[in-house]
């Protein structure tokens, strides 16, 4: 039964690392000589701290080495992340779901043995998934590429014991960081059978494998994303042909559940943004007096801070339900009604709510909420990327819509 209450160790996993938030991701993120700049740099060394304290491997069973957290957990975890800097959340997120749904679910006992103790000893090996077709589908891609630099959709030859991969993918999330890639390939056009999609590990140093300069904030493009990314070519890039993730033209990276799995860890991502936003809010406004008393106690920024309370609780509801219907399978089918997807419903609802939570806050503020060597511009910007992110758009609510109305779109309408 689906229950709001933590569990001691889901408590003790949240205090930890609020703790480690506290002390050492906010005096990095939050420092003005950095929020000033529009480059924000990834806080490398608060990733490497993180990294050690296990939250790579989050989700990653205990026989391999992992935390074994479920997805609820997850979502607590990255809500504290979150809430002390989004593109390190984002980061180890990205590579805790990988993680699991690499290693724990779809690599063979021979690959797990060649890959997983590698990721296990290195605190700087993070997972990245490069893919372009839309069919794929698997979340935390969010991003705008630059379509002059889209390149060539990768494409593979299997020549002998060797996979031969050519093309570019123009945005891969984790890229600059990533040691291990999942990379969605096509059969060569030229050749029978061409046109279903395969997924290759390709290690980072695999020869043909170049990892572009990531985007800068601004200059001819901006970068829309959170995170660390950039764009993947593959000029001849040979791996060995049982580097294959499951069966040849049918990626198990492709269906809509290995999607859904990621998508309300994000929104906990999203959540703990608007949850620092709030709080800044709330502090100031008891610092901040003006007529006498507290401007907490005028209606009009109380029941601004008001709204933002309800947002966020609302969110927090939602994506705990979210996850804990994933980790629970068929748990709630039958319950009546329409079966809506939960996870873009946690989704949607969480990144409208959160930039409205970031304005409200930014006006407890004033003047001084457009300042950049404050925080709350940097959560009014970080908050409107979540908002326009592909897999939060309105084009997202149309899932919800054909559940609602029982149908599916045909494969081109719906890419």
């Amino acid at each position: 039964m689906y229950d709001l209450h933590l569990t001691p160790e889901q408590l003790e996993f949240r205090d930890t690392v609020r703790d480690f938030v506290e002390r050492e991701v906010k005096p990095a993120a939050l420092n003005p000589k950095r929020l000033e700049p529009f480059e924000k740099p990834l806080l490398m060394d608060v990733l490497d701290k993180a990294s050690q304290m296990g939250l790579r491997a989050l989700a990653l069973r205990e026989e391999a080495g992992g935390a074994g957290a479920d997805g609820l957990t997850a979502c607590i975890v990255l809500e504290e992340l979150g809430a002390g800097d989004v593109d390190v959340a984002v980061v180890l997120g990205r590579t805790a779901t990988l993680a699991h749904t690499l290693f724990d679910r779809l690599m063979t006992a021979e690959q797990r043995k060649r890959f997983l103790p590698k990721f296990i000893e290195d605190d700087a090996y993070h997972l990245a998934f490069a893919g372009r077709d839309p069919g794929a589908g698997f979340g935390w891609s969010y991003h705008r590429p630059l379509g002059a630099e889209a390149g060539a959709e990768p494409v593979a030859d299997r020549r002998g014991n060797e996979w031969v991969i050519n093309g570019a993918i123009p945005f891969v999330a984790n890229a600059p960081v990533a040691k291990l890639f999942a990379v969605q390939v096509r059969a060569n056009a030229k050749k029978a059978g061409a046109g279903g999609v395969s997924t290759l590990l390709v290690p980072r140093d695999a020869p043909g494998l170049t990892v572009r300069e990531p985007l800068k904030a601004v200059g001819e493009a901006v970068r829309w994303h959170h995170g660390s990314g950039a764009g993947v070519v593959f000029k001849d890039c040979r791996v060995p042909a049982d580097h294959l993730l499951g069966n040849e033209g049918r990626s198990p990276l492709a269906s809509d559940a290995e999607h859904a799995r990621g998508v309300p860890a994000l929104a906990a991502v999203n959540l703990g943004l608007g949850r620092a936003a709030y709080d800044a809010a709330v502090d100031y406004s008891k610092m901040r007096r003006q007529g006498g008393r507290s401007i907490i106690e005028h209606q009009a920024i109380g029941t601004k801070l008001a709204d933002c309370a309800i947002r966020l609780e609302l969110a927090r509801n939602m994506i705990w339900k979210a996850a804990w219907s994933l980790d629970h399978g068929d748990a709630g089918a039958g319950r009546g009604g329409a079966e809506l997807p939960l996870h873009v419903v946690a989704r949607v609802y969480t990144a409208e709510a959160v930039n409205e939570v970031a304005l409200l806050s930014a006006e407890c503020f004033g003047a001084m909420g457009v300042m950049r060597d404050m925080p709350l511009q940097k959560y009014v910007h970080d908050a409107m990327v979540f908002l326009h992110s592909e897999d939060a758009d309105g084009a997202a609510k149309l899932a919800v819509a054909e559940a609602v109305a029982g149908y599916r779109r045909p494969a081109a309408d719906a890419a």
